[in-house]
């Protein structure tokens, strides 16, 4: 499983991702420690994308 990785902090990457998909609130982006599948699903479920999509998204912002 590759690891998720952000630049900077989670909270920058987080409010960058809920002003380009408005339908994501803070639980959605509720990351904790170890949780990163939970945040994944969250994320595809509510956004329609695969877990890569999603990780190569955050990757970028």
């Amino acid at each position: 499983m590759n690891k998720l990785t952000a630049k900077g902090s989670w909270n920058e990457v987080a409010g960058k991702l809920k002003q380009k998909y408005a339908n994501l609130t803070d639980d959605d982006l509720l990351f904790k420690e170890g949780k990163e599948e939970e945040l994944l699903g969250r994320l595809q479920k509510k956004l329609g994308k695969t877990k890569e999509e999603i990780r190569t998204m955050i990757e970028k912002v």
